[in-house]
């Protein structure tokens, strides 16, 4: 394992290429949603209406909030499964790395990939497997992928409506013959598939076994999945906080893609993009109705290259902006600046937790200090998480002992606490703002700050994602597995998985509806500026103030 990832998915960065998953983050108010019964019945018609048309992607985004939260109505599980495996089939076989690879890996080491993905989470998944319900996702997930037609064109050149037919009788048969109970019954379930579909269909054996090795880490729960060679290569990316690309965060509107962050210094900003823009066209190529992998597939390119994007910003046409891909550093802090120079108020903004962001917030302060600081706001607003080891050394900046944060999984293994302790701690006067998008590592940070009583947490109660990732590079093939190992808990032992961290001060910031229906958001920022007259009147007469040690950014 190579790290412990505590992201959701996030919106799409197209820094270097597509996001880590389906390129839609649920907002909204953390927590379990409840459903009342005309809600459900209003999704359930949308997503029969979306499934028949074949729009899988907007059948996962309607459904994809409240399945991580434990909100989706049982009667859509199933559908939003199969939503989600024709998507991610899609996915894989439209990344070229991921086909390259396909096409020199052998029968044999496809299986051994398919075994260690059944390995890795026996031993290593926060619950214990069901291998038959692992198998049989699997077996799903073949006969979506020979129903997609960019997946028939490239791998199952014999697939004639009488053969798929006979494929679908002889995959059956195999699951009725073969009961699974243990993983080598799924191992050898998986290899009888294989033959039957090369040898009806022409499908080579190691592309089935992938698709189901796929299918296995995809179905355990809403955070685990598989990682082609591109996916794998862009979580590490992100993790250091550099990619090659145009450096925007993205997420699916309606006639394409919506801006929502410009990174500062990136060739997007430097070619004026701002968030709110709409892209509309790359290359000349509406991308208007693609879906979101399609459309970042256009987007992605070697350093140096350009690329022509369609923007739409306010009434009128289209215009052509010109973008060159360049290496982008994603920074994890940002808008630090002093708010109210009378009362020394500060603030900065941490947009994630990555390697470099503990160091990045230890420059920050300094710099705060120096202009006057004596107390802080720490906007986590939008944060979906990242790296736990950050979150942890992030909290320790600011508290002298104690525990930050306790993980617990099905192995022993996986059960560690994480307690700050380095010199250096600065005592200012804290205030932490969070929303409904503010999760995982986030939610760690705001849970020690809360359980400590560090500071006073203001907004709208957070995210409730309390699940970690590891990270496993697989032996073959380039590809991995971002699978779950463990729940986390604060410092008083309080869960964070549909709960979140609710705060001391609730501020509720919601649009309201104008005389066309349309909606309008409130005007200026009521969350911040609670926040810092909450900073306002907890603000010292002077900095206060260790000073910090180098910092490093391994976990303790």
């Amino acid at each position: 394992m190579t790290g412990v990832f505590t992201s959701t998915s996030l919106l799409l960065r197209l820094c270097a290429a597509a996001a880590l998953s389906l390129a839609v983050f649920g907002g909204g108010t953390a927590g379990a949603q409840v459903h009342s019964p005309s809600h459900a019945d209003d999704l359930a018609v949308r997503a029969e209406s979306l499934a028949l048309e074949g729009r899988w992607a907007d059948l996962v985004s309607i459904c994809e909030t409240a399945a991580r939260k434990g909100g989706l109505p049982p009667a859509l599980t199933d559908r939003y499964d199969l939503a989600k495996l024709h998507c991610d089939v899609a996915r894989r076989h439209a990344e070229p790395a991921f086909r390259r690879q396909l096409a020199e890996l052998s029968e044999a080491d496809a299986r051994l990939v398919y075994g260690e993905v059944l390995g890795r989470i026996a031993s290593h998944h926060v619950d214990a497997p069901d291998f038959a319900r692992l198998a049989a996702r699997g077996r799903r997930a073949v006969d979506v992928a020979i129903g997609e037609p960019s997946f028939v064109a490239l791998h199952a050149p014999q697939a004639t409506p009488d053969r798929l037919a006979l494929y679908r009788d002889q995959a059956a048969r195999i699951a009725a013959a073969r009961p699974v109970a243990t993983q080598a019954d799924a191992e050898a379930s998986a290899a009888w598939i294989a033959r039957a579909a090369h040898s009806i269909l022409g499908v080579a054996p190691s592309v089935t076994l992938l698709e189901m090795a796929a299918a296995a880490v995809g179905g355990l729960d809403e955070y685990s999945a598989f990682l082609t060679n591109g996916q794998l290569d862009d979580l590490y990316a992100q993790i250091e906080g550099r990619f090659v690309g145009l450096g925007v965060e993205l997420k699916t509107a309606t006639d394409g893609l919506l801006v929502v962050h410009v990174i500062p210094g990136s060739p997007a900003e430097r070619s004026g993009l701002r968030a709110g823009d709409h892209l509309v066209g790359v290359g000349g190529r509406s991308i208007g109705g693609l879906g979101v992998d399609e459309a970042a597939q256009l987007l992605q390119g070697p350093e140096g290259s350009l690329v022509t994007l369609a923007i739409l910003r306010g009434p009128g046409p289209a215009r052509a902006v010109t973008v060159r891909r360049e290496h982008v550093d994603v920074p994890s802090i940002e808008d630090v600046r002093i708010v109210d120079p009378a009362t020394g108020v500060a603030g900065l903004k941490i947009t994630s937790f990555q390697k470099t962001t503990a160091a990045d917030l230890e420059a920050a302060l300094r710099r705060l200090e120096q202009a006057g600081m004596r107390s802080l706001v720490v906007d986590l607003r939008g944060n979906p998480g990242g790296l736990l080891s950050a979150a942890v050394d992030v909290a320790d900046v600011f508290l002298e002992r104690g525990l930050v944060v306790a993980t617990r999984g099905r192995s022993p293994e996986e059960d560690f606490n994480y307690s700050a302790g380095r010199p250096g701690t600065w005592r200012m006067p804290l205030v932490v703002l969070i929303d409904g998008d503010s999760a995982s590592s986030s939610e760690i940070f705001a849970g020690a700050i809360r359980d400590h009583a560090r500071g006073t947490i203001v907004g709208a109660r957070s995210y409730g994602k309390g699940s970690i990732q590891g990270i496993f590079p697989l032996q073959h093939a380039g590809v991995g597995m971002r699978l779950t190992t463990a729940k986390f808990f604060s410092p008083r032992g309080l869960p964070f998985s549909g709960v979140g961290v609710s705060p001391d001060v609730p501020v509720q910031v919601a649009s309201r509806p104008a005389a066309d229906g349309t909606l309008v958001e409130p005007v200026g920022d009521p969350a911040l500026d609670a926040a810092v007259e909450v900073a306002r009147r907890a603000s010292l007469p002077r900095p206060v103030a260790a000073q910090p040690s180098p910092r490093s950014t391994a976990a303790r």
